[in-house]
């Protein structure tokens, strides 16, 4: 597995996105942003969050024999677990986020997707295959709308965003709400997972919202020219691009959205590269040397 990374912080006070990567794995965490006028019953936040189960998840999932579901579970416990006696777990007000993570295991890859973060796949003759969960996007419709209405950025629009949290909280990990990872253990349960043959696939790109909102906000690029600039120029530039978009548009009306610019990350990867060197028979000793 060969992986490039990039990650940027947006508009917040901090970065509330991560990636870990192993020699068999990724991890792409999306936290979700608390509004600073609401309540929160951790004391560490959303980035210690996301940092601690992207940590736990890497390791969990270096075990072949655990599921990907199974290791969102026991990292959601044991994150639970760091905290439990100086935080209010039991609120709605605690951090949450998206997960979305690919492992290669053996000649197979396995993937699982958590709430509005973006895993795309070539699958090369087959196409490119998007997997996500807009479970979000289908509660709480009205008070959605309201917050996409701009101008983004001033008080107005602000206490439309948080009025949307209030109620999205309330909706979170319960039945007929959408899911993400938060303290509930069940949300592994809810997640959408997979495993495909290493050998469909050509490359695979892991992505938060913010970094995937050149295609599926703003409609500025489609899949397969997201994942050419991926391949040619790097994650990096690819979030560079999505912020020169988001200047042209500084107050969301062509796009609107919740705010200017969100925390962006993205991982690209090719998988299988050693076994497909072999296949065509090239050796290590044929490489050529650097004079």
């Amino acid at each position: 597995m060969q992986v490039s990374m990039a990650s940027t912080q947006g508009m917040g006070v901090a970065n509330e996105d991560t990636v870990h990567v192993s020699p068999t794995g990724v991890v792409v965490l999306d936290g979700l942003s608390a509004p600073k006028d609401l309540p929160m019953g951790c004391i560490h936040g959303t980035p210690w969050f996301v940092r601690q189960l992207g940590t736990c998840l890497i390791n969990l999932i270096g075990d072949n024999t655990v599921t990907l579901r199974e290791a969102l579970r026991t990292a959601i416990v044991k994150v639970n677990d760091l905290h439990r006696g100086t935080c209010a777990l039991d609120q709605e007000a605690v951090p949450a986020s998206t997960v979305v993570m690919v492992r290669e295991r053996g000649d197979v890859l396995d993937y699982l997707v958590l709430s509005d973060s973006v895993l795309v796949l070539d699958l090369g003759e087959e196409g490119i295959q998007t997997i996500t969960d807009k479970r979000v996007e289908e509660v709480a419709s009205e008070e959605m709308r309201a917050a996409l209405q701009g101008p983004t950025g001033t008080p107005e629009h602000a206490a439309r965003v948080s009025a949307l949290v209030t109620v999205q909280r309330r909706l979170r990990n319960q039945p007929g709400g959408y899911w993400v990872a938060a303290t509930n253990p069940a949300a592994a349960d809810e997640a959408v997972t997979g495993t495909i043959s290493i050998a469909q696939v050509r490359q695979a790109a892991l992505l938060t919202d913010g970094a995937s909102r050149l295609v599926d906000s703003f409609g500025a690029l489609s899949w397969a020219q997201l994942l050419d600039l991926l391949h040619d120029e790097g994650p990096a530039a690819l979030i560079a691009r999505t912020r020169e978009a988001e200047l042209t548009d500084p107050v969301g009306e062509r796009w609107p959205r919740f705010k200017l610019s969100d925390d962006a990350t993205a991982a690209y990867v090719r998988v299988g590269q050693a076994e497909a060197l072999r296949a065509t028979g090239w050796r290590w000793k044929d490489a050529p040397m650097s004079p």
